[in-house]
């Protein structure tokens, strides 16, 4: 097939008679039933009556008429008017000769008439670079197949699962411009790998046309953004991430999307994709449209959606956005600014129907791909299975672990006694939803400063309270998330326009906190007493939480069998405790295999010379106990001899 630039300048003649679209596809598109709707709508190469070209296909169904423009016809609309399929609402045309690389856009005069509005294609493949928001012509890529073996068992409930959150032009700025995929496939892949992280977790990648939105505010749902570079090298940087061992999952936003008049507002000069009453379709916070989720086509859209990045790019699992605003219709709505829904109450039955074919969807079609919940209410069954009631996620981030535990360590220590209740309170819950435990990138943003900034004490206690939240936070059940920047303690508020604080590291205390978290990451994924059993009560045990005096916490992680055991002893003040005496589970030999405040991480080098003896002695409703010096500001993980 040509592009533009080798054909005629003549603009090219519509096929006549020459159909894309089939009965049954126009069946399944207008019941919104369609699994895979992005194989029809959008823009296709294809061979029609023999005749290679592209074939066009869109749903406006209250559109006057739609025509195709581009630089293969001087964007001009009278040349490629496209046939309306009423049963089905959708636009389609067939134009011979063109080929990948074509720019394009649909020019629609909506309901009312007028002049007609250049609109992107809502299933378009690849954008252009720049502002001209046009699509571009290319074949679909062919679905992912030779990663996705070992992805059942690298993302089952009982494996580990410790993810690195990017936001990818912020990350690394070579030579001060946004990385491509290319750089990143070489130098990001290869960091979080050496750190140790399972899961490299990308914030949206989306075509978005503000970028200061982060992604968060798409409007080309089916193409990666151009910003990075191809599709075909967003699709390399997957597989790279495959070959290095590390599991991708995309951020997805079916929440909100922007008002851009290019893009799906008004798209048919009605209210299409979103709702008509701003009471249902319009995010205040975000200034952002609310998807219409009980129309069909809508939810065909982002269900097909959801299971297109997994099959046709490789990525393992989708972390759902905004889960909260969804599941309430008087989400962040005051009195009389919203609609009940039939029965009279606040949820969003609609949402909450989509997001369980999402997952059925997912779960049936994608084995082992798995999907992750942002809500941060108390909605009950977030991951229970759709079957019993549930949303069907697999995961949902645990933010209310995260908002107590930075609380408490934003404390003096001299006030932790007082406030011991938030770091323990967590296990009263803790086996209620299968959850993450994350510090993501929404705690370093909008003036909260850095997590560096939050910590109490100068910068010696600030790098040591870092260290006690993220030896804490591997040690607790849930698996592990953490925003980019935080391994090594940026000092500064994370800026989506500058590349990472990277200066820093030339300070041994800040190099010290990146060890850390390596030796953190390859301890828990060494140790199944720290993952293999996080859902279940019986992986978990406090030793001492009662010692508010001293703000000492003491607790005990179980695997399966005597020897997949992890005690873990956190000491919450800058003062050593001597001979201070817990229970464990067994005698023998217990290894100190971590300690936070050793030298190797710039601490003090308080310890218990990496060994100490189990005694006859009970303690804490065990028949043995050891006795130990905690370091100031630390937290030491101890392991019988030849644990995994």
């Amino acid at each position: 097939m040509a592009h533009q630039n080798d054909l005629e300048t003549t603009p090219l003649a519509p096929q006549p008679n020459a159909f894309w679209l089939g009965e049954t596809d126009l069946w399944l598109l207008a019941e919104g039933r369609h699994l895979r709707p992005w194989e029809k709508l959008g823009a296709h190469p294809c061979s029609l009556n023999g005749v290679d070209g592209t074939a066009f296909a869109v749903w406006a169904p209250n559109a006057r008429q739609v025509g195709v423009v581009g630089d293969f016809n001087h964007w001009d609309a009278a040349h490629h008017p496209m046939h309306l399929h009423r049963s089905a609402g959708v636009w389609e045309l067939f134009v011979p000769h063109l080929g990948p690389g074509a720019l394009y856009k649909f020019a629609v005069q909506g309901v009312h008439g007028g002049a007609p509005v250049f609109k992107t294609d809502p299933y378009a493949l690849r954008t252009e670079s720049g502002a001209g928001h046009a699509c571009v012509v290319m074949r679909l890529p062919p679905c992912v197949t030779g990663a996705q073996a070992p992805r059942p068992q690298k993302q089952a409930l009982h494996a580990p699962m410790s993810v690195y959150e990017v936001h990818v032009g912020s990350w690394r700025r070579p030579n001060g411009q946004l990385p491509d995929w290319t750089y990143l496939a070489q130098h990001l892949i290869a960091y979080v790998a050496d750190l140790g992280f399972t899961h490299i977790e990308l914030m949206p990648i989306n075509e978005h046309p503000f970028y200061g939105s982060w992604g968060y505010q798409p409007t080309g749902l089916y193409a990666p953004t151009a910003r990075y570079g191809t599709p075909e090298a967003f699709r390399d940087f997957v597989a790279c991430a495959h070959q290095a061992g590390l599991q991708v999952i995309l951020d997805w936003v079916p929440a909100h999307f922007p008002s851009d008049a290019h893009a799906l507002a008004h798209y048919d000069g009605t209210a299409l994709y979103e709702h008509a009453d701003p009471r249902e379709g319009f995010h205040r916070d975000w200034n952002t449209l609310i998807y219409n989720y009980g129309r069909a086509e809508v939810r065909n859209f982002l269900v097909g959606n959801a299971l297109f990045w997994i099959e046709r790019y490789g990525i393992d699992g989708l972390r759902v956005d905004a889960v909260a605003s969804m599941l309430y219709r008087d989400y962040s709505r005051a009195e009389g600014e919203w609609i009940p829904n039939r029965d009279g109450g606040r949820e969003n039955y609609e949402a909450i129907a989509l997001l369980r074919e999402v997952n059925q969807v997912v779960g049936v079609q994608a084995p082992g791909a798995i999907t992750v919940a942002e809500e941060s209410t108390a909605f009950a069954g977030v991951t229970a299975p759709p079957w019993n009631g549930g949303l069907g996620f697999h995961y949902k981030w645990n933010l209310g672990w995260m908002h107590d535990t930075l609380a408490y360590l934003a404390l003096d220590p001299v006030h932790r006694a007082h406030h011991h209740d938030r770091i323990s309170f967590a296990m009263v819950y803790a086996y209620s939803e299968h959850y993450v435990l994350a510090l993501s990138h929404d705690e370093v943003v909008h003036g909260k400063g850095s997590l560096y900034g939050k910590m109490a004490g100068d910068h010696w206690q600030k790098l040591a309270n870092l260290r006690i939240l993220y030896a804490l936070m591997f040690a607790h059940p849930g698996r592990k998330l953490l925003f980019m920047g935080c391994e090594f303690g940026q000092k500064q508020e994370w800026n989506h326009d500058a590349e990472l604080q990277w200066g820093v590291l030339q300070d041994p205390a800040h190099a010290g906190l990146q060890k850390l978290v390596r030796d953190l990451n390859h301890l828990y994924r060494g140790h199944a007493a720290l993952y293999a059993r996080d859902d279940e009560p019986g992986g978990f045990a406090w030793i001492d939480v009662h010692d508010r005096s001293q703000s000492v916490f003491s607790f005990i992680r179980h695997g399966h069998g005597a020897h997949q055991q992890v005690a873990v002893v956190c000491n919450m003040t800058p003062v050593v405790r001597h001979g201070y005496r817990i229970g464990v589970p067994q005698g023998g030999a217990w290894q100190e295999i971590l300690n936070t405040d050793s030298t190797h991480y710039s601490g003090s080098g308080v310890g218990n010379c990496g060994r100490v003896q189990a005694e006859p002695v009970p303690a804490h409703g065990f028949s043995h106990s050891v006795v130990l010096n905690l370091p100031p500001l630390g937290v030491l993980w101890l392991a019988p001899e030849h644990a995994a």
